[in-house]
């Protein structure tokens, strides 16, 4: 049977369902990009149809499509293919208007690309496209700050039950299934906003079904997820190795959030040497999951489960009775409590890997606890300054760097004596710009016949100087003490403003 998804798809803007707002400001944005030549980010949860209404826009725009994905391969690969659509303009392959619509499908997974410059590229990509470019996420802050700047951005919310039954109404009565209403009603309830999953779970349950009820709403739904806390109890305590890998098939977490519950609680009823074959074996699922992450493959997910879940139910010895108190992973409670340092860190990061052309990965590991031992506590206060000067940092980022209080009298003084150095270096980079346009106002008054006296005593003295520069640039060129002396070149960029 045909998927219904895309048997059903949008084929223009006006059939898509629950973000009249939303399409109205993406069609805006298509018909005016003439005027603003921006691109656009369509944000928001999975299966609310934002890839949809971008290939449907398309449509109505009478645009030719390339569709892009940003976790099919490495970030250089797909910035290649971006950047080289987005270049061309009014080929024979392009629309009537000499367009054609670049779409970039999951774009947030770009920040895991980090390390291969994939977000700072497609901000540069995005920011001198000769096509209209459109970028579908998720997960909105996800993506870089600088590349969000870059793009005007649209949200698609979670598409309400009362327009997502309309459609699954419409879908029945094409594909001649009969339905009660209510039925139609709890597929909306169960998915969440999500239109994607609600299509999918009405054809599932009309595949088994003559009519459709809500008895078989509910049959299809019943043991379909399993509480984590259950799942741990199994687990923990219960399942052999291929019965606790079979349980977490029926849990709704991530493998990175289902290691982390795992970890949290084992030690809770493991002890000893079963603790630590436990460990090992997570251990394991720990180092697949940073393949995963490393190289956006996730067939390696299956070895992390694997690892995870049997591994962890097989080394367990012994029955373990009573009731066990589980809770959430305290890296989460961690992770809530220092935000707003790591957002500090990754801003810092971020700012000096686009400087230094390095990885954002090799800025905070290597370049930052490097900083930040030089001018601890900014007792080396001149090299605090050229820093603060280098990367425009603020008193919170040099506070961070530097281990000192950001309201402190000494980090405010750092910052300013950095924006006074960052404005001289402005003037003595402008280099004889101003005297260039003196050159030029006089050359035009002598060209309009205006000399007078003056101009020529000018001249001479002008030409008498210069002779005796000339003196000087001979005798420094002979002598050996110029030799000696090699002035610092001032326009430097990076770590060698301040090293």
């Amino acid at each position: 049977m045909t998927d219904w998804t895309e048997k059903y798809r949008p084929t223009t803007l006006s059939e898509v369902r629950g973000n009249n707002k939303a399409r109205d400001q993406l069609q805006e944005w298509a018909e005016t990009w003439d005027d603003h030549r921006e691109s656009v980010i369509v944000h928001g949860s999975p299966g609310v149809g934002k890839t949809s209404a971008a290939h449907a826009l398309a449509g109505d725009m009478g645009w030719p499509v390339m569709e892009l994905n940003a976790s099919d391969s490495r970030g250089a690969d797909v910035i290649e293919k971006i950047a080289g659509e987005a270049a061309k303009s009014g080929t024979l392959t392009a629309g009537e208007s000499g367009r054609r619509l670049v779409i970039l499908d999951e774009a947030d997974n770009f920040h895991g690309n980090a390390d291969y410059g994939g977000s700072r590229e497609v901000t540069r990509v995005v920011k001198d496209a000769n096509q209209p470019i459109v970028l579908v996420a998720n997960e909105f802050y996800d993506m870089s700050q600088s590349l969000r700047n870059a793009c005007e951005t649209i949200e698609f919310r979670d598409v309400s039950k009362r327009s997502i039954v309309p459609v699954l109404r419409d879908i029945c009565r094409r594909e001649g299934v009969e339905f009660e209403e209510e039925a139609l009603e709890k597929i909306a309830e169960s998915t969440s906003g999500d239109l994607r999953s609600a299509v999918n779970d009405l054809q599932a349950v009309a595949e088994e079904a003559e009519r459709l009820t809500v008895d078989d709403v509910v049959t299809s739904e019943r043991d379909t997820t399993e509480g984590i806390f259950d799942f741990l109890d199994e687990l923990i305590k219960e399942k052999d190795a291929e019965g606790a890998l079979r349980a977490s098939y029926d849990v709704d977490e991530t493998p990175d959030d289902l290691l982390n519950w795992i970890e949290d609680n084992v030690p809770k009823d493991y002890a000893g040497a079963e603790l630590a074959d436990a460990y090992e074996f997570l251990s394991n699922a720990d180092r697949w999951l940073g393949r995963v992450r490393a190289t956006q493959d996730y067939s390696y997910w299956r070895y992390a489960t694997d690892n995870m879940t049997a591994g962890v139910a097989a080394s367990r010895r012994g029955d373990k009775g009573g009731w066990t108190r589980y809770g959430p992973p305290s890296y989460w409670s961690k992770l809530g409590r220092t935000k707003g340092t790591r957002n500090t860190r990754d801003a810092i990061a971020e700012r000096i890997a686009e400087r230094e052309g390095a990885s954002v990965a090799t800025v905070r590991r290597e370049i930052l606890p490097f900083l930040s031992a030089m001018t601890h506590h900014c007792k080396n206060r001149d090299l605090t300054v050229r820093m603060a000067a280098a990367y425009d940092l603020d008193e919170s980022e040099v506070s961070f760097i530097t281990g000192s209080g950001k309201d402190t009298n000494k980090v405010q003084s750092i910052v300013e004596d950095a924006a006074e150095r960052t404005a001289e270096l402005a003037v003595e980079h402008s280099g004889d710009a101003f005297f260039e346009a003196e050159r030029s106002s006089g050359d035009a008054a002598e060209a309009s016949g205006t000399d007078d006296g003056d101009d020529d005593e000018s001249q001479q003295t002008l030409a008498a100087s210069g002779a005796e520069d000339d003196g000087e640039r001979s005798g420094a060129e002979g002598g050996d003490d110029a030799a000696a002396v090699d002035e610092p070149d001032d326009d430097q960029s990076g770590l060698s403003d301040f090293m």
